[in-house]
């Protein structure tokens, strides 16, 4: 079993930057390096929508394409932490943003392939 527990959400203006980070805690298999890392967002009436993943190995990293060249996802397995680096930030980047681990196959950018959930950050971008 694997705890995630997210921080580093907020109130900014648009056009500032944001940094969340994701704590993994819990026993694994074989550690934190083992899971492909993920984060997703969720805006009031709409449904989960990926952001951003990071392979758990090589560090691979890929992006959705409404946050390509403006987010950065990161992670130090020593400290068993994924960040994700948030910039030029818009209105339109408002939800809570989850963070999401899995070992099985392959990275992924769907939902459902992602059995380990955080509570979620809030965060709002104001115009």
């Amino acid at each position: 079993q694997v705890q995630l527990v997210e921080s580093g959400g907020g109130l900014v203006q648009a056009g500032g930057s944001l940094r969340l980070s994701c704590a993994g805690s819990g026993r694994t298999a074989s550690g934190f390096s083992t899971y492909h890392m993920a984060w997703f967002r969720q805006a009031p009436g709409k449904e989960r929508e990926f952001v951003a993943a990071i392979r758990r190995v090589g560090g691979d990293t890929y992006y959705g394409d409404s946050v390509k060249g403006r987010f950065t996802i990161s992670r130090d397995n020593a400290e068993n932490t994924v960040h994700l680096q948030m910039n030029s930030l818009k209105p339109e980047d408002t939800a809570v943003y989850y963070c999401a681990a899995d070992f099985r196959g392959g990275v992924s950018i769907r939902v459902v392939e992602y059995a380990y959930w955080g509570q979620g950050t809030q965060v709002t971008v104001s115009s």
